[in-house]
């Protein structure tokens, strides 16, 4: 199975890999430094799984209809504030060592 950029992996496909990684465990004549790579494996999945059980897609969200069409954007300015004041507890100025 070969995953491009726009092809994701959902639960089923976890679960298929799971599977096969919990097989390699205990099939016999697999290298020995391979049983802890199948082992990250089988739990980085587990908790992939787990996080897709606790939270539920942005459409699912009753937030997401109020914010359907707010999004951040960047804004520049030139202008300085005039009304903007230090911390009094702060000098003004950086004494510069001699």
């Amino acid at each position: 199975m070969i995953l491009t950029e726009d092809t994701a992996m959902n639960r089923d496909d976890l679960e298929r890999v799971r599977q096969w990684a919990e097989q390699k465990l205990t099939t016999e004549g697999e290298p020995p430094w391979s049983w802890y790579r199948y082992m990250q494996l089988k739990d980085a999945i587990s908790a992939l799984i787990q996080g897709m059980d606790v939270t539920r897609p942005m459409e699912a969200s009753p937030q997401s209809a109020s914010h359907l069409g707010a999004s951040l954007r960047l804004v520049a300015s030139d202008r300085q504030l005039e009304n903007v004041q230090s911390h009094p507890d702060r000098p003004r100025e950086v004494p510069l060592p001699m």
